[in-house]
């Protein structure tokens, strides 16, 4: 043997040339997915619609949904039955499946249910969320997915922004009912007749749900003034709704000006975090008597001082004169429609998953699948969230080979 074999980092065995090794075609896999109720307060929607169901179970997959899931978005248990799913009268039994599905994420009681290893999709409401929470969900050795994290090919959060399409067209229609008479507001139409001068709409913020909004309230024929600190997003508003809008930055004397004179204003700003106070009590007392304030931003926060979280059944309060709703969960106001946008985008990656071997596999290569993971079989790999929890986390790039 020579010298050069002495300092080599390989062996002589190594360096001979090796079969190539091909990666074997996994198997298409079975899903066994578990829809249960939900439990939290107004919340509505449902992840899978009966047709979902159908197609799901027409693949070979195995539904099981408990009784009166799908009753806040009018669909039946019976629909669901027709369709191929079980339906159990058992949460347990639905927790305990290999994938369970819901939109609120699940209570520590919930988690105690489900499997060893089990898969997890859901929202993460991160804002509402404990260290417990992710330590209990580490422990089973779940696998969690969050549905308002995951990303398409364009890099977009396309549940997230089928929901902020939902709030935003719904906060217009919402601000429509609260200025007639019969709730207590200034009694004008959202919108104008010829000879009237239009309803003035305010928005704060110039994101998905603000684009949607501005539409719907143009529509309806409002005067739209938005206002946001990103110059990119107040021009691409105005490219979005096809004419020439009144844009600003948030400066408080224009926007101070702007809320004297507005019939609504629409709080609209997104954030990772707890959302900015931006519209202090002292702009509130200066509104018109009557007008009305839809904060959207509520979930996180809300930036308007004087907001308040209500719910579906007392929506609004009044304060200084002004109609304040502050229900943190709009598109479970229309739940329907919510629900088959979610289930439209769920059905074909549930699909893909089966079709691909497993989520395993798809996790190696969808990049967008792999932003909404926070958890991968009890590790947890949302830096996000180890560093806000002081949770040791890892790269999942790290943990899939």
């Amino acid at each position: 043997m020579n010298d050069f074999s002495k300092l080599s980092p390989f062996t002589h065995q190594e360096l001979l040339p090796q079969e190539e090794v091909l990666e074997v075609e996994r198997k298409k896999g079975k899903l066994f997915i578990g829809i249960p109720r939900e439990t939290q307060y107004n919340e509505r929607r449902v992840c899978l619609t009966p047709d979902a169901v159908m197609v799901l179970t027409a693949n070979g997959h195995e539904i099981m949904i408990e009784s009166n899931a799908g009753l806040g978005a009018n669909f039946s248990d019976k629909e669901y039955s027709d369709a191929g799913a079980k339906v159990s009268q058992d949460t347990k039994e639905v927790f305990a499946c290999n994938m369970v599905l819901k939109i609120a994420p699940p209570t520590l009681e919930e988690i105690s249910w489900m499997k060893p290893k089990a898969i997890l999709i859901s929202a993460l409401q991160f804002n509402t969320r404990k260290k417990e929470y992710f330590e209990t969900l580490s422990k089973k050795g779940v696998s969690a997915i969050a549905i308002d994290k995951l990303r398409d090919n364009e890099g977009s959060t396309p549940v997230l922004t089928a929901l902020s399409e939902i709030a935003g067209t719904t906060s217009i229609l919402i601000a429509a009912e609260l200025m007639s008479n019969v709730n207590s507001g200034n009694g004008l139409m959202l919108g104008g007749v010829a000879g009237v001068s239009p309803t003035e709409i305010v928005i704060i913020g110039a994101g998905i749900v603000a684009e949607y909004a501005a539409k719907a309230a143009i529509g309806l024929g409002a005067t739209v003034k938005v206002f946001d600190n990103s110059i990119t997003r107040l021009r691409n508003i105005q490219q979005s709704v096809g004419q020439r809008i009144f844009t600003n930055t948030i400066h408080p004397k224009v926007l101070t000006k702007a809320l004297r004179r507005c019939d609504v204003l629409i709080g609209a700003v997104r954030s990772e975090g707890r959302t900015p106070t931006i519209v202090s009590e002292e702009m509130v007392e200066l509104m018109k008597n009557g007008s009305v304030i839809i904060d959207v931003s509520i979930d996180s926060g809300g930036i308007v001082e004087t907001s308040e979280i209500t719910s579906h059944d007392v929506p609004t309060i009044i304060k200084h004169g002004v109609i304040h709703y502050g229900v943190p969960n709009i598109p479970s106001r229309v739940s329907r429609t919510a629900s088959l946008s979610i289930s439209n985008y769920f059905t074909p990656y549930l699909l893909d998953i089966a079709d691909r071997g497993g989520l395993e596999s798809v996790i190696l290569t969808d990049k967008g699948l792999q932003a909404g993971v926070y958890l991968y079989k009890g590790i947890v790999t949302s830096k996000a969230v180890g560093e806000y929890f002081d949770i040791p986390f890892r790269d999942i790039d790290l943990l899939i080979f």
